[in-house]
């Protein structure tokens, strides 16, 4: 396929590589990266003119919306319009609708993985839109990650993401707490993992991503929590997760308290640019208040 690819930071440019190991035509644009091994193109338009599917990987729905205004008009009738970013499910869906209003197929597809994920192939995607785009786009998901799901319409890929990781951050912070109180009871940490990973608090922020260094398998915990998947990102998914509960007048309070407990770790303490799952070593440090 000949694949427009705009937004090639840290999760964009090795899914580039990727569909590019797999010998597909991919042309490039980013406002500040330029990734070795990636064709660029001078601005996002030019990328998208001739493309089959354009993928973006973009920080927020306000910039998603800016490039979707600057590529849907130039994008050929027919074509994909596959957003791989995590934004609110009101931007998702406006994009979508202005997708279809051009004759084009629109899905939202974001991902769960993180860097590393992105680099091995091995991403899950949530995806939300047209079911014969996302028949199309499969082997392309395929190459990039190791499960697709289509979820339901426009906007449900970015709702089951936000919910995963509303899921995610809550199960993070008992995680954290859970070893905190350990440690002041005197319970060893490999005892308590052993314990735990194999009985009813099993889960994956345990079982994979373990925040304690040197238990479990290898984390961002055992490099210093150089960050995997960073706490503000952690934050800014738990943000739009109060923003859709809100919408939706949900009741999350376990959501809005691990928000409330994310932004005071990377606003005004020393999580900013550090692993989410260094919560850890906050609650070390704090008594009950």
């Amino acid at each position: 396929m000949r694949i427009a690819f705009i937004g090639l930071g840290n999760m964009g440019a090795p899914m580039a590589t990727n569909l590019i190991a797999a010998g597909h035509d991919v042309t490039g644009f980013d406002v500040m990266a330029k990734p070795g091994g990636v064709k660029m193109a001078s601005t996002a338009a030019e990328a998208c003119a001739n493309a089959d599917v354009a993928i973006t990987m973009l920080p927020n729905g306000e910039i998603l919306r800016k490039v979707a205004a600057e590529i849907i008009p130039v994008l050929p009738k027919g074509a994909i319009f596959l957003d791989c970013s995590t934004v609110d499910v009101d931007s998702a869906r406006a994009v979508a609708e202005q997708a279809h209003a051009a004759g084009l197929k629109a899905l939202d597809a974001p991902v769960s993985g993180g860097i590393g994920g992105a680099q091995a192939g091995t991403l899950t995607f949530m995806a939300g839109g047209d079911e014969d785009a996302f028949e199309t786009v499969k082997p392309l998901f395929d190459i990039m990650g190791q499960k697709a799901v289509l979820c339901g319409p426009s906007g449900n890929g970015q709702a089951a993401k936000i919910c995963n990781n509303m899921i995610l951050g809550v199960t993070m912070i008992a995680t954290c707490e859970a070893f905190a109180l350990a440690d002041k009871l005197g319970l060893d940490r490999q005892k308590m993992f052993d314990v735990v990973s194999t009985s009813s608090g099993y889960s994956w922020s345990m079982n994979a991503y373990c925040p304690a260094p040197g238990v479990g398998p290898k984390s961002p915990a055992d490099n210093g929590y150089k960050p995997g998947f960073a706490a503000e990102l952690m934050l800014k998914d738990l943000n739009l997760s109060q923003m859709a509960a809100t919408a939706a007048n949900a009741d999350t309070p376990m959501g809005q308290l691990a928000q409330e407990l994310y932004q005071r770790f990377v606003e005004t303490e020393d999580g900013r640019g550090r692993d989410f799952s260094a919560m850890l070593p906050r609650f070390e440090k704090r008594s009950r208040a």
